[in-house]
């Protein structure tokens, strides 16, 4: 099955607004719904060599019972993971989405979603894992986003379903794909969306606006630009909060290495901050 909506569920509490951000991803684009959960290889390994952490001389008898409690722990988690699949299928058939399918892989979470990647439309993850202490923005959420070709909406809060969108736009090779693609897109459709550029005022500005507007016009999007200055990231939160805005998108990473810095800091702190929910396109 090919173009799912793919959900990445764990322990967290982030969990229940993941389902039902995917569930109204799905039905907007009208597309397949799969759950994922990923028993990530740091916190349950698949064979754990305890010998040399309880040191040379160990009663055999105490390593094979440290064996087993560690066989007994993956076990739990196995089922724990099936439990939160089943519940969240539940939950999105009660949300009106029936056929949903569930994936539990053991490994890495990027290398789980590098595998499903090309089968995939769209990725939806909670911005904090299952421990928010361990896993903070800048490591999974980043390794994701840096890594996958998909785009990824990151869920922060519960759900809300949205109803103004503000699009981020800097003018880059990647954004200019990114609104290619939301005009092919129904998700955004019947919906004000607002595209933002923060920048000079500038002839240069109002063009890429200007290109903007008109790729999404003619797709039939209700949108308006708006040409901002100041710092990117103060900027856009006063015109989120100006124009209740519940739902951004934003591009991620661009191609050299020096761009691929500067933009992913902006990103991993647009994200770090974001109270509304954000589709990182790449």
């Amino acid at each position: 099955m090919t173009d799912m909506v793919m959900a990445c569920i764990d322990g967290s509490d982030a969990s229940p607004s993941v389902c039902d951000y995917a569930t109204w991803v799905a039905r907007r684009l009208n597309a397949p719904l799969t759950f994922l959960h990923v028993l990530d290889h740091s916190e349950y390994p698949l064979q754990s060599n305890l010998s040399g952490a309880i040191g040379l001389g160990a009663r055999e008898a105490l390593l094979e019972e440290l064996t087993v409690l560690d066989e007994q722990r993956n076990k739990l988690a196995l089922e724990q993971g099936k439990v939160m699949l089943a519940a969240a299928q539940e939950q999105a058939e009660a949300a009106g989405i029936a056929g949903t399918l569930t994936r539990q892989r053991h490994g890495h979470l990027v290398e789980a979603l590098l595998d499903v990647e090309a089968e995939t439309r769209v990725f939806v993850m909670g911005r904090e894992g299952e421990h928010p202490a361990q896993h903070h923005v800048g490591s999974h959420v980043e390794n994701v986003v840096r890594s996958v070709h998909r785009p990824i909406l990151i869920t922060v809060s519960d759900f809300r379903a949205p109803s103004a969108v503000m699009v981020a736009f800097d003018g880059s090779e990647t954004m200019r794909k990114g609104m290619a693609m939301i005009a092919a897109s129904p998700l955004l459709q019947g919906l004000p969306v607002h595209v933002v550029k923060v920048g000079d005022d500038k002839p240069a500005c109002h063009e890429q606006l200007a290109w903007a507007h008109d790729v999404l016009q003619a797709a039939g999007l209700d949108v308006q630009t708006t040409l901002l200055q100041g710092e990117v990231e103060t900027a856009l939160a006063q015109f989120k909060k100006a124009h209740n805005i519940d739902f951004m998108v934003m591009g991620a990473y661009g191609h050299s290495r020096i761009r691929e810095l500067l933009l992913g800091s902006m990103t991993t702190k647009m994200i770090r901050h974001a109270d509304i929910p954000m589709l990182v396109l790449r």
